[in-house]
């Protein structure tokens, strides 16, 4: 994992400094930006594998940054703030952040964490990838090029933590999966990831599902809770 890029946003210099030393101690290759327009021209510069975004900053705060990071080649994001709450949580993970970490952090949690979300992050397809579709209900999800394409044959914009959730689900062929299942699937097993992110991601895929399919079979309705037990797919599914 070194040498994987990090773009640290945060107008706290002295706290930028301490925490890029010690990533870069880890060999991480570590830039800094003390807010939106010079993460946005870090950006535009050179792409990150991951940002790390503070969320209290003069002028654009970070969640407005963080709207701005969506898309296919849209870097992973830790969200970093003072701000503690479970709702404060679940508002930047329901805004499309990776995870998110209290300040005052330990830089060795806070290293983790970092770990834990690059090694989830999807790898580009190569050219020797081969091909293989999962269909159900008219949807096709490209497992060697993690593309996921409606039933017009679009493809929707999907997070890392999105789409892994979907294809573990899908791989289950309407088995239900509970929730220490889907965070394996999603975040791994170092068990930091924040307990309501399955929820949260569940939800936002829902949206997205029911918004592209219109609803019924093609879309929100993809996907049951099963309460106290998990979660399942409700359509057949077959590998093209």
């Amino acid at each position: 994992m070194a040498g994987e890029s990090i773009l640290l946003v945060d107008d706290d210099a002295p706290l930028r400094a301490l925490i890029g030393d010690f990533l870069r101690s880890h060999g991480f290759a570590v830039r800094e930006a003390e807010g939106g327009k010079a993460m946005r021209a870090a950006l535009a510069q050179a792409p990150s594998d991951l940002v790390i975004l503070d969320v209290m900053m003069p002028g654009e705060d970070g969640l407005s940054c963080l709207r701005a990071l969506q898309g296919d080649r849209a870097p992973s994001v830790i969200m970093l703030s003072a701000l503690a709450g479970d709702i404060d949580r679940i508002v930047g993970l329901e805004s499309g952040a990776d995870d998110y970490v209290a300040k005052p952090c330990n830089p060795r949690e806070l290293l983790a964490r970092v770990r834990s979300v690059l090694r989830r992050r999807l790898p580009p397809p190569g050219p020797e990838a081969q091909a293989s579709i999962l269909a159900f209900a008219g949807w096709r999800l490209d497992e060697s090029g993690w593309i996921l394409r409606d039933p017009l044959g679009q493809p929707l914009t999907l997070s890392a933590s999105e789409i892994r959730l979907l294809a573990a689900l899908v791989r289950a062929r309407g088995a239900v999966l509970n929730r220490d299942q889907l965070m394996d699937a999603v975040h791994g097993i170092d068990g930091l990831a924040y307990d309501r992110a399955i929820d949260i991601h569940i939800s936002r895929l829902r949206r997205k599902l029911q918004e592209r399919g219109g609803g019924g079979e093609n879309g929100g309705d993809l996907i049951r809770t099963v309460r106290g037990a998990g979660y399942a797919l409700t359509c057949p599914v077959e590998r093209l």
